[in-house]
């Protein structure tokens, strides 16, 4: 009878998020990677190829919630606006759950990763990408719409507020408390107002 394994591969690549997100992959040992997975190197290797292979799948994983996290605002709101500004303000509040900043490790590959593993630093910068264009996505929706002025550029605001994003999850780093961050998040969401069309 074959034995059945006492793992899924989604919860290995949360906890392996988590580690990452954590110590970044240089500062991730195989060791740790052992602890954190609960697995032998063998099996690590089996299922993921190597550490690079664990860590981009890892990376694809957070970027993918993330995503789903951001459409989950954009559905759920008959406002693609609101939306958007109900998910910037929730930014700051997952600082105080378990969940890592969605940014943070996305931003920190990138900066890690440039000089040293470029295909890791190529995967963050599509991901980056492909966020930006679903911001463009919605607010282009929102223009068509008639949400945002007709002469809103919908792919320099979406540069505006993934810039925001990095810098409110930087800052995030940086001790603030949690009502600084909520303030800070809301200054952010609030600079969409002056993109609404009047009605």
């Amino acid at each position: 009878m074959a034995r059945h394994a006492r793992y899924d591969r989604p919860t290995l690549l949360n906890k392996a998020i988590t580690l990452f997100w954590d110590r970044g992959y240089h500062g991730s040992s195989m060791k740790q990677i052992e602890q954190a997975l609960d697995l032998r190197p063998g099996s690590i290797y089996a299922a993921f190829g190597s550490k690079d292979g664990l860590f981009a799948e890892a990376l694809a994983a957070y970027a993918e919630q993330g995503r789903g996290e951001l459409m989950s605002y954009l559905e759920h709101r008959d406002s693609v606006v609101e939306g958007l500004q109900a998910y910037l303000r929730a930014l700051a509040g997952s600082r105080t759950s378990d969940k890592p900043a969605r940014a943070c490790m996305i931003i920190k590959t990138l900066l890690e990763s440039s000089n040293t593993h470029p295909q890791l630093a190529d995967q963050a910068e599509t991901i980056l990408a492909d966020i930006r264009q679903a911001l463009v996505e919605a607010l282009e929706q929102a223009k068509g719409a008639g949400e945002l002025i007709q002469s809103t550029d919908c792919d320099r605001l979406a540069r505006l507020i993934q810039t925001q994003i990095v810098g409110l999850r930087s800052m995030a780093e940086r001790g603030l408390t949690p009502r600084e961050l909520a303030e800070l998040a809301d200054d952010i969401a609030s600079l969409l107002d002056s993109y609404r069309a009047a009605h």
